[in-house]
């Protein structure tokens, strides 16, 4: 992480958010996905070094439920509406009338409902890790995850994407137990038509190999203006560091006015 960062705290609802804050310049606010934290999916992928040598201010938040925030066990203190007014939160905190907002995988859900409810808050958006499977409710089984973070252990689990998401989640050191109240509470389905009139510029960057997400292509022709970057011979959890990601986004963030 870069020397000058700075950590803090701030309350959303109920809700107390951690996030760190580095670099100075145009700000762009980092939201991580499920069962990761700011730290793994943003300064260890070297995400905030590549953004601060940009000149750019790299602003990332812990999700409620994640890392260094309020861990909540109620599902409905989890739907991605209330997860995208954190972010909101976190610009009101830090007194910016508006930023570049990139999320990956949940937390590009939570952008996506940050851009439909406040898109004046948003210079632009980058949605990582996502694909036409955002649309529609298609997917993921929320509670398939939910029973794998509560099984036993990972010996107990039978299903591949739970068995997956529960050893993520152990490796980032996560309360499971929050973590199933999440995935339940957050899976809100997005229609077409929602998609249709968002009215923020949007990039959309997903693996070619993303069996998770499903087709980049397919979401972003879905969204007025959105941009396609597919990340070549990657899949869901290996495509968040990679230098076709890094490079596509600090281009499409210079072509911004």
């Amino acid at each position: 992480m870069t020397q000058d960062s700075k950590t803090g705290t701030f309350a959303s609802g109920d809700a107390e958010i951690a996030y760190l804050d580095a670099g100075d310049g145009a700000p762009i606010v980092l939201v991580h996905g499920f069962a990761s934290t700011k730290e793994t999916n943003w300064v260890a992928p070297g995400w905030v070094d590549a953004l601060t040598r940009a000149g750019r201010r790299a602003i990332a938040l812990d999700n409620r439920g994640h890392g260094a925030s309020t861990k909540l066990y109620d599902p409905a203190a989890y739907h991605s509406a209330l997860m995208a007014d954190d972010v909101r939160a976190l610009l009101d905190h830090l007194r910016l009338p508006r930023a570049d907002v990139m999320g990956y995988s949940m937390g590009a859900r939570n952008t996506t409902f940050l851009a439909m409810a406040n898109p004046e808050r948003m210079r632009s958006g980058v949605l990582g890790g996502v694909g036409i499977r955002l649309v529609g409710g298609v997917g993921l089984s929320p509670d398939t995850i939910a029973q794998g973070l509560e099984a036993p252990s990972l010996a107990d689990i039978s299903d591949p994407s739970a068995h997956q998401f529960r050893s993520f989640a152990e490796q980032t050191r996560s309360d499971l137990r929050a973590l199933a109240a999440c995935i339940r509470g957050s899976r809100q389905p997005l229609e077409r038509n929602q998609l249709a009139h968002i009215a923020v510029p949007i990039l959309v960057a997903t693996g070619t190999k993303d069996t998770v997400a499903g087709s980049g292509e397919q979401l972003a022709a879905l969204i007025p203006g959105a941009q396609s970057l597919p990340i070549p011979d990657r899949e869901h959890m290996l495509a968040v560091g990679d230098k076709v990601f890094k490079a596509g986004v600090l281009e499409f963030l210079a072509g911004r006015p």
